[in-house]
């Protein structure tokens, strides 16, 4: 994310790093797609989409509290540094706000909550009243 944002202006990307960033970020894309598209449980997008609203609220009223939840100490792995890095680029630009409305809309829809119809249910046939055992 963090080479995307930064890239973003540069020419063409050229860098192997570059081509994993956004491999990443289009890997992420596809998966929101299938999730928000999907006829998955609508708890798959109602949990996702109040985590990063809540987020986004909580920079919105108090910017320090909100990114002292991201992991930025010398003693922490530098593979999660730049993953904290991405989520701070994220959340100040937005995109988690962005992200959480468009995963929160899919919820709204009635037809989600709905029960699945499955081959069993057309199977089943009333007997009738004449009918002995």
């Amino acid at each position: 994310m963090q080479q995307a944002v930064g890239s973003a202006a540069a020419a063409p990307p050229n860098s192997q790093q570059m081509w994993i960033a956004l491999g990443a970020m289009a890997a992420v894309g596809l998966v929101v797609g299938l999730v928000v598209a999907g006829r998955v449980s609508p708890l798959a997008t109602f949990v996702p989409s109040m985590v990063l609203l809540a987020w986004t609220v909580i920079y919105a009223l108090d910017v320090n509290r909100a990114l002292s939840l991201i992991p930025s100490e010398p003693s922490v792995n530098q593979i999660i540094r730049d993953a904290g890095f991405g989520a701070k680029t994220m959340l100040t630009t937005g995109v988690f706000a962005l992200l959480g409305v468009a995963l929160f809309i899919p919820v709204l829809m009635p037809s989600r909550w709905s029960r699945q119809r499955d081959d069993m249910d057309e199977d089943y046939e009333p007997a009738s009243e004449s009918t002995y055992y």
